[in-house]
């Protein structure tokens, strides 16, 4: 029996593809409609992102959703973007840009399988169940041919998981591993039963800074699900244009991509404001996966002390402990997390360079950088908050 033959398409639009056709690849395990594993590679998210302006034209992240058919039914897709910088992806190549570019090649545009502006680990070749190899295979070989093809630089996987990165390196993709601060949910029933787990030390200081952070003035609420209003977005869009501009020169997302977001997603997103004399003057926004916590963006409009460890991780994690949810990420990068409980954890990514001697070069740098990251994540380890035994079981 020969087998059916595979169809590599790129679409330009999320609107080119049904919803459920997508999510049947990115989210089966949402189809009873309870949570995602992975809120962020949903058609919800990606769309609302598109249709916001966010991504698209002017961008520098152009759509180009990487599609496999079997007989005319999508059994593979991935979130494909043409790149002409490396602005909003976290795990940072502006290095081996300048390099290459140094030497007299052109670095952009390149290809990046990714969720835009999300350093937040998921799967980056959703698959639809029962199709697993053949679907994996078809994506990482269309997106390296369209690279290929078309004489880009590059192509790059980022945030994929670690089984991912296993097959991709055993299809000739570099593997890259570099790493984040994530809070473990060990069972606890409540944030006392976390604090039990510390450190007296650490409880100390993290029972310090709440009460820091209490003294600011105002109180501090949690906002889900219906309980969102769109007064919470105007707020938050406040907190969210003054971090932007601090960081990355100009916000990332629009305006819109919250009151898209908002209308489609606010079952999986919670919201933590601060409110003092009638004004919110802080906050974070979180989003909610079937078993993950991920913060994503903070802001404020007045400065308090450690107002912003409360929001950003000591309140995530009650949230997460109240969910029941296994873990709480913090996003990207910041040792000064792993003081409030949150510990190293690796974190990966696929490359593929078109240039040999080039490829070479980044590969002998990958190695070393692979070796490092190992030898750093045990360091923190052992530097975390929590108890010597503690530690040990969780490793």
């Amino acid at each position: 029996m020969t087998q059916a033959q595979i169809e590599i398409r790129m679409l330009a639009s999320l609107s080119q593809i049904a919803a459920e056709d997508w999510d049947a690849c990115a989210c089966p395990e949402a189809a009873d409609g309870t949570r995602p594993l992975d809120p962020f590679t949903t058609h919800q998210f990606l769309s609302a992102l598109e249709d916001s302006g966010s991504v698209g034209p002017g961008t520098g992240w152009q759509p180009q959703y990487l599609t496999a058919y079997q007989d005319g039914l999508l059994i593979a897709c991935a979130p494909l973007y043409a790149k002409g910088h490396s602005q909003g992806e976290y795990i940072f190549d502006h290095n081996w840009a300048h390099a290459y570019e140094q030497a007299g090649g052109h670095y952009y545009p390149k290809l990046q399988v990714a969720v835009p502006f999300t350093p937040a680990t998921g799967r980056r070749f959703l698959v639809r169940p029962g199709f697993d190899g053949i679907g994996h295979s078809a994506l990482v070989q269309g997106a390296v041919q369209l690279a290929a093809d078309n004489k880009l630089s590059s192509l790059h996987v980022t945030f994929c998981t670690q089984d991912e990165a296993r097959m991709g390196a055993e299809m000739g993709l570099m593997r890259r591993s570099t790493q984040q601060f994530h809070w473990q949910n060990d069972g606890y029933a409540d944030f006392e039963g976390f604090m039990r787990a510390l450190s007296s030390r650490k409880r100390k200081n993290i029972r310090k800074e709440r009460m820091q952070a209490q003294c600011f003035g105002g109180e501090i609420r949690v906002f889900q699900g219906s309980s969102l209003q769109p007064e919470h977005w105007d707020a938050f869009w406040e907190f969210y244009q003054d971090t932007g501009a601090r960081k990355w020169g100009a916000p990332y997302l629009t305006r819109q991509f919250f009151d898209i977001a908002h209308h489609t997603m606010a079952q999986n997103m919670a919201l933590i404001l601060a409110e003092r004399n009638g004004r919110y003057v802080a906050g974070a926004l979180n989003f909610i996966g079937r078993e993950t916590l991920y913060g994503r963006y903070w802001g404020c409009v007045e400065h308090h002390p450690c107002l912003h460890f409360e929001l950003c991780y000591y309140q995530a994690i009650e949230l997460a402990i109240a969910l029941g949810l296994d873990r709480a990420e913090a996003g990207a990068q910041g040792e000064h997390k792993l003081a409030r409980g949150y510990l190293p954890c690796e974190t990966h990514s696929l490359h593929w360079i078109g240039d040999p001697g080039f490829a070479g070069a980044v590969e002998r740098y990958l190695e070393a950088e692979r070796a490092a990251t190992e030898e750093e994540i045990e360091i923190l380890t052992d530097y975390g908050p929590f108890r010597k035994a503690q530690v040990e079981e969780q490793e």
